[in-house]
């Protein structure tokens, strides 16, 4: 049997708990504070905070205390999706299976939170960068979501809309930052925390988070809207970058099961006990929401 899904849960509910305690404190303007709550809170599965607690452990580390930089992982992440949810983005009326942001709060109050939730970010960092270790983490953490990085993938994402003669190149470009930047990040900052080495963590987030981009744009197309909790079908009918476009439905699975290789060929060069993450792969290629 395995054993993922209950360590999953132990680093879960651990974070739930310290998410639950800073939006308890949160003391900026009720309505901002309200915004900011209502998608901090709106569940998922916390991959982010969760690959940075279990990384630590791998390691060695004491990763019940890290909570800083395990709640600015998971405000980078949600601002995010706040903002790529948003008319000028994505447009997507629905997030996690309820009301988007700009749906519950109108467009300019899910801006605000959302920029509220990078600004906090950037304050979790400062606490928690008590030693260079930590700096070093807060560093990774900043580059993985700025301009070189998730903010990079962005953008070309949304230059590629519609464009006839983008393909693998751009591709490529758009899942290793948009998304394999913050699923890397993590592992990298708990490496960079332990005295690890961060080359190991480094290639296997990459890979892994190429692989969840891609796994999801093959549920876009065959997932379940039920399970998956937003629209199905966009990136098809907006004409969006997907490997699925590029490659066609076949070919995009068997990419990602190479992926998958690819993830458990570099977590076997990894000092550390990484039996968590190579059942995490596992989970990932063959999850249906």
């Amino acid at each position: 049997m395995s054993a993922l899904p209950v360590k999953y849960k132990t680093y879960l509910t651990a974070f739930e708990g310290m998410l639950e305690t800073y939006c308890a404190q949160l003391t900026c303007p009720r309505g901002l504070a309200d915004a900011m709550r209502y998608s901090l809170l709106a569940g998922g599965k916390r991959l982010r905070p969760v690959l940075f607690l279990a990384a630590l452990d791998a390691f060695g580390g004491e990763w019940e205390r890290e909570s800083e930089l395990a709640l600015a992982l998971e405000c980078i992440h949600t601002y995010s999706l706040i903002h790529d949810d948003l008319p000028a983005m994505d447009n997507d009326d629905l997030r996690r299976g309820k009301p988007s942001s700009h749906k519950q709060f109108g467009e300019g109050n899910a801006i605000l939170a959302g920029d509220a939730l990078l600004s906090e970010a950037f304050t979790l960092s400062v606490a928690a960068a008590k030693d260079e270790p930590h700096r070093r983490a807060a560093e990774l953490l900043a580059h993985a979501a700025g301009a070189e990085g998730m903010v990079a993938g962005q953008f070309l994402d949304l230059a590629c809309e519609r464009n006839e003669n983008a393909g693998e190149e751009e591709l490529s470009f758009i899942y290793e930052n948009k998304t394999a930047q913050l699923i890397r990040a993590p592992l990298m900052m708990a490496a960079a925390i332990a005295g690890m080495n961060e080359a190991p963590m480094k290639e296997f987030g990459t890979a892994l988070g190429v692989l969840f981009q891609m796994t999801d744009d093959i549920l876009d197309v065959k997932g379940e809207g039920g399970k998956m909790g937003k629209t199905l079908g966009k990136d098809e009918r907006e004409h969006k970058l997907t490997c699925v476009r590029v490659y066609g439905l076949s070919e995009a699975e068997r990419r990602a099961d190479a992926l998958a290789d690819r993830c458990r060929e570099a977590l076997s060069k990894a000092d550390a006990d990484m039996s968590f993450f190579l059942e995490l792969v596992t989970y990932v290629r063959e999850r249906d929401h």
